[in-house]
């Protein structure tokens, strides 16, 4: 199963929709997404991310299914360092590197910041299981910290062979064969902040180290699929992480929308 999470165009934050880069921006990009098996596209209900969406969904005569919880992740708190009310990522090195609990994927929700709005916390957890009901709807239930393809019978799971020792190209390929019974290609049009929080989830890492340290610009394409190694026991994997070459096909520079530098170009 591949998920592939696309931010929204080059934003206009005070009308929520996009700036005239981010609508050449997002037409470039169904110039990509056009041919791609999709299974179903889903979207944030901020107007962003459906103008975004609109020019795939168009083209492709589908419509999308909107999700409230897939809106940015936007639950203000305090930043310490320069007492600013905002966004809850963008803090100072000097500060959010200093907190041990920050790199942990469980503590970083004991720290004083993150407690700080009540809402916050919540809004994980619904994110989190929003995406896992979307998941069990293709057949991959999360047990623990991985997830379990149900498309696979007990006994299909039982009949695999035991991973040899040494893995060849040969077992992978069988492998591969028993296991792709399904291969579901889901689009999330969304935003940078609750990307990295599904991300988080899916990969089992604090969102405060993805918040702090992956920049996803504008249109950009971000593709995790799962890896069934060994019976019908599934792990997301990043096989692609902020890809832009629609834009750089198109002669369009990438935006710096939410970045603090340039950005590189080509």
């Amino acid at each position: 199963m591949k998920i592939i999470f696309i931010r929204h165009g080059d934003p206009d934050y005070v009308n929520d929709s996009l700036t005239e880069k981010g609508i050449r921006e997002a037409k470039l990009l169904s110039d990509r997404t056009v041919n791609w098996p999709v299974t179903q596209f889903y979207c944030s209900p901020l107007g962003r991310a459906q103008k975004t969406a609109s020019y795939t969904l168009e083209r492709v005569g589908r419509e999308a299914i909107t999700h409230d919880w897939m809106k940015e992740f936007f639950y203000p708190v305090e930043d310490p360092t320069t007492g600013q009310v905002g966004v809850p990522w963008d803090f100072m090195p000097e500060y959010w590197t200093e907190i041990p609990q920050m790199y942990d994927r469980n503590d970083w929700k004991e720290t004083q910041l993150y407690r700080s709005n009540p809402a916050l916390l919540p809004a994980y957890t619904e994110v989190c299981d929003g995406l896992d009901d979307i998941l069990a709807s293709y057949g991959y239930r999360r047990f623990h910290n991985y997830y379990l393809n149900e498309n696979l019978s007990t006994q299909e799971v039982r009949e695999q062979p035991a991973a040899p020792n040494i893995v060849t190209p040969d077992y992978t390929d069988k492998m591969r064969g028993q296991i792709d019974k399904t291969d579901s290609s889901i689009v999330l049009f969304c935003h940078l902040g609750v990307i990295c929080v599904m991300m988080s989830h899916l990969l089992g890492m604090s969102p405060a180290l993805l918040f702090h340290s992956l920049y996803l610009a504008p249109t950009s394409v971000t593709i995790l699929g799962t890896e069934e190694r060994r019976g019908n026991i599934a792990q997301f994997r990043a096989q692609v992480i902020g890809d832009t070459s629609h834009l750089s096909r198109g002669g369009e520079p990438v935006s710096a929308a939410g970045y603090f530098t340039d950005v590189f170009q080509g």
